[in-house]
């Protein structure tokens, strides 16, 4: 129910207008769409039939929906004079995609084709979510030689609103007056941190960010903090307990991010629902967070804020003992996490970009990887396991694209062994296409997370056991690189000969389930 449309996507991919990779997993190609959004700004499209096809897609678009990112959905449809009979692989595609799209439309034979796509591209971009097309069969087949490709020109706005001069006012006397401020940069205020730290580092304020937002401050800047929550850092962790003032931008205040709701904030938000929206904030700002810091530092005069520098230097230094001793607690029965992020933290080059999974494997991500200029993508609100391959496939698109910020980056993902069995197959899919993703898989044979949920809860440990088969060999027989270490000191050789191949490698690590 998609030929038609495939095959007017294969002649625009031959007269070089767009790139289409076949993904086999209408799941994965979603997850990818998604993470490619998350990571440039722009949507990418995924392409399903109708039915079982369109229906794959959804977890994907729900992690789009959820985490904001712009997402194309096309999907086929049945005839238009068959809708309605219960034809074969006919749903409801407005129903069942009603709730995940915040533009929808159907392509009937008399539409304008083109402004239905405009407006899908306008909503997915400006909205930050998805659009979702529907393409009955003998619509896609329909000649329009007249019709005219959109465009955003006329159709796009400048989004760099600056806040009220009210709100400003009572922000920049908030932060004037505050001795201790820190800064929580949430997934927010991404395209907006050289203003955010150029805010910091007038203030000389601790900068502390959400799992989503890690990365955006390298942890050896003077001022960064490293993530705070439970996916956390006890240096991020200090310095908001021993804050007189936050300063939230971008960021919001979810059970996992762990900001404290009774100090005085400063919330900073290009979205008016976002302010306050867990409970009342002291000062909520509404306007973009790039102009928004530039209008504070610009309007701050003398402050009583201290720097904190050598404080944070200190509390850093307490962290990386605290890890070096986690280190030496290997038994024999795998590896630890906090050598497994150690030893990444020092192979990844220093402008990759990470797409991470979720469970065990990514808290001690965030607790122990030291992120320096890396991009960092995950199933933030959604939190979908088997998220971090199918991303890798989409952000390695993004390295595709030449004059970009994104040409040419390594693309490294991290999972669990039950987070890379999700997508298994579509590892065939890097070796297709010739990928450089390097995976890292963290096998401790487990649902992990589940298990400590389940001890956690005083309820027996069951059916969390996985029965994996040796991934290494799996990736050589796939067609890739290959490598299986189970001891700390052949991390470092293992991961550099990963890194450094030319095309898909992956990277198992035979991992003790209890040093997380």
């Amino acid at each position: 129910s998609n030929l038609g449309l495939a095959d007017a996507i294969r002649r625009q991919e031959s007269a070089g207008n767009l790139a289409y990779y076949g993904i086999r997993h209408e799941g994965a190609a979603s997850f990818a769409a998604s993470a490619y959004g998350k990571l440039t700004g722009r949507p990418a499209a995924c392409l399903a039939i109708a039915g079982p096809g369109a229906t794959n897609l959804l977890t994907g678009l729900w992690d789009a929906n959820v985490d904001r990112s712009p997402v194309l959905a096309l999907t086929g449809q049945v005839q238009t004079q068959f809708l309605g009979r219960n034809a074969f692989q006919e749903i409801d595609l407005k129903a069942a995609f009603g709730q995940v799209a915040r533009f929808a439309g159907v392509s009937l034979p008399d539409s304008d084709h083109a402004e239905l796509m405009n407006l899908a591209c306008k909503t997915a971009l400006l909205e930050r979510g998805v659009s979702h097309l529907v393409f009955p069969d003998e619509v896609q087949n329909i000649e329009v030689p007249d019709a005219s490709p959109g465009g955003p020109d006329g159709r796009l706005a400048s989004i760099d609103v600056p806040p009220v001069p009210a709100a400003l006012k009572a922000a920049v006397e908030a932060i004037a007056a505050a001795e201790r401020p820190v800064i929580i940069v949430g997934h927010g205020a991404r395209y907006a941190m050289a203003d955010v730290i150029g805010l910091a580092e007038d203030l000389g304020a601790p900068v502390l960010t959400t799992f989503k937002g890690k990365g955006l401050i390298s942890d050896t800047h003077p001022l960064g903090c490293g993530v705070l929550g439970r996916s956390g850092t006890p240096v991020a962790s200090y310095f908001m307990n021993e804050s007189d003032l936050l300063i939230v931008l971008g960021a919001s205040f979810s059970d996992h991010t762990g900001i404290a709701s009774k100090k005085p904030i400063v919330q900073v938000d290009y979205e008016a629902t976002a302010l306050g929206s867990r409970h009342p904030v002291t000062v909520p700002v509404l306007g973009e967070i790039g102009v928004t810091c530039r209008e504070v530092v610009a309007a701050l005069a003398d402050t009583a804020a201290s720097d904190r520098r050598d404080d944070i230097a200190h509390r850093w230094d307490i962290w990386r003992a605290e890890k070096a001793r986690r280190r030496s607690e290997y038994r024999g029965t795998g590896i630890d996490s906090a050598s497994v992020f150690e030893a990444l933290t020092n192979a990844v080059p220093d402008d990759a970009i990470i797409a991470v999974d979720v469970g065990n494997n990514t808290y001690s991500f965030g607790r122990y990887f030291e992120a320096a200029s890396q991009a960092i993508l995950m199933s933030g609100y959604l939190g979908s396991i088997g998220f971090a391959f199918p991303a890798a496939l989409g952000a390695w698109a993004a390295t595709q694209e030449t004059d970009t910020p994104f040409a040419g980056r390594k693309v490294v993902s991290v999972s669990g062994d039950g987070g890379f069995g999700q997508y298994l197959a579509d590892f065939t899919t890097a070796v297709k296409y010739g990928m450089d993703i390097t995976h890292v898989l963290v096998n401790n044979a487990e649902l992990g997370k589940i298990s400590k949920e389940q001890r956690a809860g005083n309820w027996d440990v069951w059916q969390t056991g996985l029965h994996n088969p040796d991934f290494s060999e799996y990736a050589r027989l796939c067609g890739a690189h290959g490598s299986r270490v189970d001891q700390p000191e052949k991390l470092a050789e293992a991961l550099a000969g990963a890194l450094a191949h030319p095309g898909p490698a992956l990277v198992e690590i035979i991992a003790d389930v209890d040093l997380i």
